[in-house]
């Protein structure tokens, strides 16, 4: 799919009218008191500390609050994401924010799983000022309903109002909790009619395979259970070794609970709804057959588990290596990893996306593509002492401005206005290609802060795509589904009685799957698949299946509005 490009001014006037009347919904233009729906006044910003009582101008809700003051201050981001390895300080673009701001950042990041710790940071009432977890995380709606988080609409009421203006393409409007607050705004965030308009589909899941390899086979049809299986025979009669290493044969992103499941389910087009109702997508029968192919590959010595018990480490090394043969993996993990490999010794050795398993009806895949959701949720936390600059310094990043300055760095820094238009330098652009790693540490252009990214805004100055990758990305957009966004994240999350169901199931599903691909036949295979829907049954799965419904049909009636 070709992608359009979007001009500076009209994509901020794009994002502008697609806020749905976020202001009109918010009773932002008119600053009235929050509804009488809304939490208590402990949620809300403490009356000692408005503008008008420091003496400060009172926020203009044409202009950006941020410029009122710029002394220094500091405040704690918490970024859960476990990998993310970056600091605030030492780019050159993030002393150039501070510079500017005054907000200087310190990033937090869990050391485990980002949900446990933010659970213990809520039970110890020290949150940081600042947090970005991703949207499907439990822990969410434990902020949101445990009041440890402001309400965005309400520190904009009283702080800053233009963050109305620069939001979002109405997704504050579609994070609005039942008492008519908004206490998260996300990144990534895309609407079906966005990708429509202008071809911007974030679709990243792929089916990749190392190119090389692949083509000296002659390019087998991997489509079917019998050519996956006879490709994987090849590769372990003439290909097992490279570079002396053993090859492992597969590769599925995020184990059991991600590559295994919903986008393997995704690479097989298994419908989400018939005839409006959800559609138990575990027990379809292409599924079901894909995951006995999985089997039988094992029962053949064709793949082994280590795709199952694999550190991230060792899938680091293994992926740096070309040491896969055949991945369930997101293209947007490949791009450092594929042009040092197009720049290796073996140039072909790198991957590209190509059919992977399909339905019995060899339809083509319906990719996951961006949603409202977005990916990660920023929220700023009860425990800040600057709950005005907080919000501000979010109004900034979320504008046209910040977006800029935060992807581009400073002009004649890091980039110039070439025919009109901001360009990254070419010394950074090849940075990007060959040392991607230096280029955040020493920058932190493009996606090295992405807590806050809005693609309407900044997909439009990005350097031209490496061939090595833009086939990757244009193959999942030829795949994308768009208008399944609105699938994502239907299962309950949280401390309810149906989500405690969930969490039963989704923990004995992990238990399960790797016992369904080693079991000595399929008679054992069966067992195991009709003991694992009893016990599913008996856990409550009923009321699953209720909330995805109930949880659907909310979210058509509120992208009808």
């Amino acid at each position: 799919m070709k992608r359009k490009l979007v001009k500076p001014r009209s994509a901020f006037i794009l994002a502008a009218c697609l806020m749905l009347s976020l202001a009109a919904c918010t009773n932002s233009g008119n600053n009235e008191t929050a509804p009488s729906s809304s939490p208590s006044s402990s949620s809300q910003p403490t009356e000692s500390s408005t503008p008008s009582s420091s003496g400060e101008a009172a926020p203009n809700p044409d202009e950006p609050a941020w410029k009122l003051d710029t002394s220094p201050v500091e405040l704690t981001w918490f970024v859960g994401a476990n990998w993310y390895a970056h600091n605030w300080g030492e780019s050159l673009t993030s002393k150039y924010v501070t510079e500017k701001t005054g907000v200087s950042v310190k990033i937090e990041v869990p050391s485990g799983e980002a949900n446990e710790q933010m659970t213990l940071m809520m039970t110890s009432g020290q949150l940081p000022d600042l947090i970005s977890m991703g949207s499907w995380e439990t822990a969410v709606k434990k902020l949101w309903e445990g009041d440890h988080v402001y309400a965005l609409n309400q520190l904009a009421d009283q702080y800053d109002p233009y963050f109305y203006k620069v939001a979002g393409d109405g997704t504050l409007k579609w994070y609005k909790q039942p008492n008519g607050n908004t206490y998260g705004v996300p990144n990534d965030s895309y609407s079906p009619n966005l990708m429509h308009e202008t071809g911007m589909t974030a679709a990243n899941q792929t089916f990749l395979v190392r190119k090389d390899l692949y083509e000296e086979m002659g390019r087998p049809d991997l489509s079917t259970p019998e050519g996956f299986l006879g490709a994987l025979q090849l590769l372990k009669d003439n290909y097992s070794k490279y570079k002396g290493q053993t090859m492992s044969p597969f590769f599925a992103q995020g184990n059991v609970p991600y590559g295994m499941t919903e986008y393997l389910q995704n690479l097989l087009a298994i419908p989400f709804e018939k005839d409006g109702k959800v559609y138990d997508r575990m027990t379809d029968p292409d599924y079901i057959k894909w995951l006995k192919t999985f089997r039988t590959a094992y029962e053949r010595k064709l793949i082994n588990v280590d795709f199952l018990v694999d550190s991230d480490t060792q899938v680091e090394e293994k992926t740096n290596n070309a040491r896969y043969f055949m991945m369930i993996r997101e293209w947007t993990g490949m791009t450092a990893v594929n042009p040092m490999l197009a720049a290796s010794a073996n140039p072909e050795s790198y991957y590209i996306a190509v059919d992977g398993p399909q339905n019995a009806g060899g339809d083509s895949a319906k990719l996951f593509p961006g949603n409202m959701d977005g990916w990660m949720v920023t929220m700023i936390s009860k425990s800040t002492k600057h709950p005005e600059r907080a919000i501000r310094f979010l109004s900034y990043l979320a504008s046209e401005e910040g977006q800029k300055d935060l992807f581009l760095g400073k002009e004649g820094e890091t980039w110039d206005t070439v025919d009109g238009k901001p360009q990254l330098k070419a010394d950074l652009v090849q940075l990007l290609e060959t040392d991607i790693a230096k280029l955040e540490k020493d920058y932190g252009v493009l996606d090295t802060y992405w807590m806050m990214r809005n693609p309407v805004i900044v997909n439009q100055w990005r350097p031209e795509k490496a061939p090595v990758i833009k086939q990757m990305e244009d193959f999942a957009n030829a795949q994308a589904d768009i208008d399944s966004g609105i699938y994502k994240g239907l299962d309950p999350l949280g401390d309810s009685d149906v989500a405690v169901a969930w969490s039963r199931i989704s923990q004995n599903w992990e238990e399960v799957l790797p016992e369904l691909i080693t079991a000595k036949d399929e008679a054992a295979f069966d067992k195991i698949w009709n003991g694992f829907l009893e016990r599913r049954d008996s856990y409550g799965f009923d009321q699953v299946v209720a909330y995805r419904q109930a949880e659907l049909d909310a979210r058509k009636a509120k992208m009808a509005e």
